[in-house]
């Protein structure tokens, strides 16, 4: 460990911010990541506990004690090959990841978790700066063939894995920019798209094919998803042509809220919102752009999602932004010896909320009301939780003004048909039915077909997709050659 008595000498350290007015301007990221000395006294508070918790609680496992204690002694070359070994991308989880590491940290059962977001987010950062960062373009080809379709965090994961084990990968996206919801759900300002891009030129570096605006299957029809294939490609084609198929589209069917005047003009899916910004944002022209200029905002749903449209209309110029949760307002503190190792169920504030924006807890939309078939508000009450079940308090109705509303109440399952264009089983919730179990690991009920990633978990986060596409990787690499090298 870096230095026995640091834990109890030094304070958790966390990362800067621009000021609000500044970065209100534009859509670049805005974090002051830890400078050298910052970075070597966060790593000296980590205990390098018996047994840490932490790696557990990263669910790509990352190795954190031993990249803690490299940045501690400055070695930073050896910690990203330590951060590399068990995560793709720390690019990505260092800037969007809520971080369970920290939650399972030993030193949060009674003081604040030492910075490890922070310290992977300076160690990536740095990597790339020295040009650490380098293709690893397999020695010896197998002459397999493995079609990944979509790409998000996994397909990229996997199809590195893959292509670093020597198979041929070709990586398609329906898209027009690679990426899946990291290009087009996360705000530029909480990640530039610079970082995925020199990732893609990492991967075709390594051999990677990537073929973009290309949908397997069909869309269906009235989707409002946002979609700019050109070209279609179906599910037998691809069986035909690869040895094998893995399949990381993203859970992009968004939850809807069917209340009267759902149909109102100025109601949308945050899908349909946030991509639009980013395409703007990548310097493309887009016609009827929503935008949230000079109007009063209602965001429905307390997530990050929630949270990304609370950001993007503040930077539109919005009068006002509410964001409506249905839970109740959850304790600013978490009960740390009920909830360590655990991820604490807490009140979290955004960057984005502190930029701007009313927060109601425990509230519920009854209706849309308009004018000429334009919202202008909405009816709402207040719940409680009694036996279990959700009752309004009488008393509590209210009407909101509203010239927009946005949808960010999450996602159900995956919104292209490509699943039944494969003719693959479903779950409850209509994701892709595969086991992470070892014995044929994420494939399918159809022969060579797989699933990982949102695809087959649901809605999850970045890091828990990273960790699939790895797995799912071995899993694949296992299947057409009998073993594997490739760590799970």
């Amino acid at each position: 460990m870096g230095k026995v008595t640091g834990f109890m000498e030094y304070e958790r350290i966390e990362e800067g911010y621009k000021p609000v007015p500044e970065r209100l301007k534009n859509y670049k990221e805005f974090v002051i990541g830890l400078d050298d000395q910052a970075a070597n006294t966060q790593a000296a508070r980590c205990m390098d506990c018996g047994t840490p918790f932490c790696n557990n609680g990263c669910p790509v496992n990352n190795i954190i004690p031993d990249f803690n204690d490299l940045v501690y002694h400055g070695d930073w070359k050896e910690a990203i090959d330590v951060l590399h070994s068990t995560n793709n991308f720390p690019e990505f989880t260092g800037r969007i990841c809520p971080a369970p590491c920290e939650a399972a940290c030993t030193l949060n059962v009674n003081q604040l978790a030492v910075g490890i977001k922070s310290i992977e987010h300076a160690i990536i950062d740095r990597a790339w700066e020295n040009g650490w960062v380098k293709p690893q373009p397999a020695k010896i080809k197998t002459g397999k063939k493995i079609a990944v379709v979509g790409s998000g965090p996994a397909g990229l994961a996997a199809s590195q894995q893959l292509a670093r084990a020597g198979h041929d990968v070709t990586l398609f996206e329906k898209n027009d920019r690679v990426g899946g919801l990291l290009r087009y759900g996360i705000p530029d300002f909480k990640m530039e798209k610079s970082h995925i891009d020199r990732r893609v030129e990492q991967l075709k570096a390594e051999g990677v094919t990537i073929r973009t605006s290309v949908l397997v299957g069909e869309m269906p029809k009235g989707s409002k998803v946002t979609n700019w294939a050109k070209e279609t490609i179906s599910a037998e084609q691809l069986k035909k042509d690869f040895d094998a198929v893995l399949l990381t589209g993203g859970s992009e069917q968004s939850r809807d809220l069917p209340v009267p005047g759902r149909d109102l003009d100025g109601i949308h899916f945050a899908m349909e919102f946030l991509p639009q910004q980013n395409k703007i944002n990548a310097g493309d022209k887009l016609k009827g752009q929503l935008r949230a200029d000079g109007k009063h905002v209602i965001v429905i749903g307390g997530g990050d999602t929630g949270s990304d449209c609370v950001g993007t209309s503040n930077r539109h110029g919005a009068v006002s932004v509410t964001q409506f949760e249905v839970m109740p307002q959850p304790p600013v503190e978490e009960n740390r010896p009920m909830t360590w190792p655990y991820w604490p169920m807490k009140l979290r504030t955004s960057s984005s909320h502190d930029e701007g924006c009313q927060r109601e807890f425990a509230i519920s939309t009854k209706e849309f009301i308009g004018e000429k078939g334009k919202v202008t508000g909405l009816k709402t009450v207040h719940i409680e939780f009694k036996d279990g079940k959700m009752v309004e308090i009488a008393g509590t109705e209210k009407e909101y003004k509203a010239d927009l509303v946005l949808l960010a109440m999450g996602f159900v399952n995956p919104v292209a048909t490509v699943l039944e264009a494969f003719g693959v089983d479903k779950d409850a919730r209509g994701n892709a039915k595969a086991s992470t179990d070892f014995t044929g690991g994420y494939a399918t009920n159809v022969s060579k077909v797989f699933a990982a990633g949102d695809m087959r978990r649901g809605q999850s986060l970045v890091v828990w997709a990273i960790r699939e596409g790895r797995q799912a990787a071995r899993a694949i690499d296992e299947f057409l050659m009998g073993f594997s090298d490739l760590p799970r």
